[in-house]
């Protein structure tokens, strides 16, 4: 099967891009900006399914450029889905947990009512429902906390002010599931090739990495992991303001990907000690 990826530099766009016949088109040859030119990528390629895995993800700059992650985000997804859907092509659009409002402590189930509190919420909700609106052998895949060797994540961040800090205050009243971008594009590639043979799988699914833990607990993991002697205190996310507000609980509910595609929650713990073996290699 030859895959189409939307982006190539983002943490799952490099991970899609390991695999074999998986072509990756990054900002030049796919403009979100400019959806004429993701439209024509798609023409020229042809191929037997796409993975949307290009985003506007600057949440905090979005409070001040929604037109503009609207439009990465929400319509020019919906453009590429109702062009896959007149090829009766599968497409894969990854979301984020961002469309709740982020209360509670059950995790997120796909029927729950959304209701996203920041503007780049708001946005990949308008994808979604762009994405939806063009039928055809569409899914959307929801995750949170993706993490890996590459790119602007907390993993990284952690590592790096892990190597100056012997101690760090870290948010710990904001639960998630880490999850690997390695894992999540293993997802993708899954659910594109089941589309190919199931049309009626289409829909919205959560992933995310397990077991969930709080951010305090995913720092203290990295450095116990990575060998760096850094005491981690946990605080309020009120301690620590941000122009867009962040969802205190972005737990999801994975049952429906799980009996749908055979697709099970990755161990991010796993995970994270593979991504320091291949920072350790890379350094």
């Amino acid at each position: 099967m030859r895959l189409l990826v939307f982006g190539r530099t983002g943490q799952v766009a490099r991970a899609l891009g390991q695999c074999p016949q998986v072509a990756t088109l990054d900002r030049e040859q796919a403009d979100f900006t400019d959806p004429d030119t993701c439209l024509a990528a798609l023409e020229a390629h042809r191929p037997d399914a796409a993975i949307n895995a290009a985003a506007y993800t600057a949440v905090d700059r979005a409070e001040r450029e929604e037109a503009l992650a609207t439009r990465i985000n929400g319509t020019t997804p919906g453009l590429i889905a109702r062009a896959c859907a007149a090829r009766d092509i599968p497409f894969v659009h990854i979301s984020t947990d961002y469309v709740f409002d982020g209360t509670g402590t059950a995790p997120w189930r796909e029927t729950d009512p959304v209701a996203p509190q920041n503007a780049y919420g708001r946005s990949k909700l308008a994808g979604e429902r762009a994405v939806l609106a063009a039928g055809g052998r569409a899914a959307i895949l929801r995750t949170s906390w993706v993490f890996s060797a590459h790119g602007n994540n907390f993993l990284r961040t952690m590592l790096r002010l892990g190597e100056s800090r012997s101690a760090l205050d870290v948010v710990a009243d904001q639960i998630g599931g880490p999850t690997p971008a390695t894992a999540i594009a293993e997802a993708c590639l899954s659910m594109a090739r089941q589309l190919a043979r199931a049309p009626d799988k289409a829909g919205i699914y959560h992933f995310s990495g397990a077991p969930d833990a709080s951010w305090k607990d995913f720092a203290e993991a990295i450095f116990a992991r990575a060998g760096l002697a850094v005491q981690v205190t946990g605080i309020p996310a009120a301690a620590w303001p941000t122009p867009a507000a962040r969802p205190a609980n972005s737990r999801l509910d994975c049952t429906r990907i799980r009996a749908s595609f055979g697709i099970e929650r990755p161990d991010w713990r796993r995970a994270l000690d593979a991504v320091l073996a291949e920072l350790g290699a890379s350094r």
